[in-house]
């Protein structure tokens, strides 16, 4: 069970989208690579799909406002994997699938109705590639390349990690070659420094490379984190997907691009481990219940903000501004407010007297800050002491709600004290379940910034 413990972790949203829609994306013609009835030829067609049969969890710059959405109704363009080609015959074995391979199928894929994938463009840094030297997409002709495009404090981007992490120890002696494009939506996540302690910190060993100045993320108009590519052996894009889940899905596909890897080197046959080993402890910050309709991610910076705060003083750009939270205030859910002297700055918020406060109501398994600065805090994870219990029920809504589930974030020691070490994404909250909760934050030190509270 995957319960890695990421000592000081990194940022984002969760938002869901059904069925991947309003965007294009390549995916098998056939749903299951290892059926025994494999998809006669491969198809190109273009259907319109609701429902809930695929949720993701995803962010984009383009979103007007997050939350999770119920169904959206848009195309999706469905080709690039021929399983026919596997259908001459297959072995299973306990864990191990072996499948005979048909290369005349192979060679019969027409790839012309495939997008080449673009070269990567204006990046300013590597990490993990040898002597940290630059890479190129045309050095890796002749490999199965996942790129996986994403920024360190999306949570949304952190959450696959465990699965990307498995795939590369699975595949990477078949041909798959993964390599992270860190494309950065803060200031501060375009810091080299920031960017590589954060690789250390999650365990990355597959290559990053530093996409800063979005070169390589307007390369291939991508909109999204986080964002999966799988690219063929000629350079083709065969499997588009954006954000999170489908990771079956996603595992089938570079089964099958590398078992064409595998024909086209001669191969007759190729064995996978299809074992599923890849399972998340549901009180880690990898777990998530995408139909869940949690709280969308909250910004406080005056132009990243798409909600205004509780306090009726409201955001003042560049301004320092003295904020109250009354005893008798009514708290409302999804509103963050605030107490204390705050500087308003364009990503975030910084403070400027030596103690403040935090409080927010909302509905989520678990809650993160991104925060950076100097100081820390103390957390009161429903705690009716530290906050109006009329108040947090009237706002949650339920009569019914805990409000005595104190749970610790991974970032938090014994006391629920935390310490800023860095920029980055910091959980203060795994709860037992899905419900209505607030948290409040004692805030000591000049400095602290924070820009966002994500959920899982």
């Amino acid at each position: 069970m995957y319960n890695k413990k990421v000592p000081r972790l990194p940022r984002l949203l969760g938002i869901a989208i059904v069925s991947l829609a309003l965007v294009t994306m390549v995916v098998s013609a056939s749903s299951n690579l290892l059926s025994s009835s494999f998809a006669q030829g491969e198809q190109n067609f273009t259907a319109n799909m609701t429902g809930e049969d695929d949720v993701v969890g995803v962010h984009s710059p383009d979103f007007g406002s997050e939350g999770n959405i119920g169904s959206v109704n848009g195309s999706v363009q469905k080709t690039g994997i021929n399983n026919s080609a596997l259908s001459d015959g297959m072995v299973k074995n306990q864990s191990v699938t072996t499948i005979k391979l048909n290369a005349t199928k192979f060679q019969q894929i027409d790839k012309s109705q495939f997008k080449k994938a673009p070269e990567f463009a204006q990046i300013s840094g590597y990490i993990n590639t040898p002597n940290n030297s630059p890479i190129t997409l045309s050095s890796l002709k002749g490999k199965v390349v996942l790129l996986y495009i994403w920024t360190y404090t999306c949570i949304n981007s952190i959450r696959p990690m465990p699965y990307i992490d498995d795939w590369n120890q699975k595949y990477s002696d078949k041909g798959l070659v993964i390599v992270g494009v860190h494309s950065p939506e803060f200031t501060f996540e375009k810091n080299h420094a920031n960017v590589k302690d954060a690789v250390k910190r999650f365990g990355i060993t597959y290559p990053v490379i530093i996409d800063s100045d979005h070169g390589t993320w307007n390369a291939y108009e991508n909109n999204y984190w986080p964002r999966f590519y799988l690219i063929d052996t000629q350079g083709y894009i065969r499997y588009d997907h954006i954000g999170e889940g489908n990771y079956d899905q996603i595992e089938r596909s570079i089964q099958s691009l590398v078992a064409e890897r595998a024909s086209q080197m001669g191969a007759k046959e190729i064995s996978f481990n299809t074992k599923p080993t890849t399972l998340i402890n549901p009180e880690s910050l990898y777990y998530v219940d995408l139909k869940q309709s949690t709280t969308p991610e909250i910004y406080v910076g005056y132009n990243t903000a798409r909600t205004q705060l509780g306090n009726p003083e409201g955001f003042k750009p560049d301004q320092t501004v003295s904020y109250s939270i009354p005893s008798n205030t009514n708290f409302k859910p999804s509103i963050i407010y605030l107490q204390g002297k705050w500087k308003n700055n364009p990503e975030g918020m910084e403070l400027q007297s030596d103690t403040g406060r935090i409080a927010l109501v909302y509905y989520a398994k678990s809650v993160n800050i991104i925060a950076g600065g100097k100081g820390g805090g103390i957390v009161s994870n429903d705690n009716p002491d530290k906050m109006g219990a009329g108040g947090y029920v009237q706002a949650s809504g339920n009569s019914s709600a805990n409000t005595l589930d104190n749970s610790l974030g991974e970032d938090l020691s014994s006391d629920g004290s935390f310490r800023i070490d860095g920029q980055r994404l910091y959980n203060l909250a795994i709860h037992d379940n899905y419900a209505a909760h607030y948290i409040l934050i004692d805030v000591k030190g000049k400095g602290f910034q924070f820009y966002t509270f994500t959920f899982g």
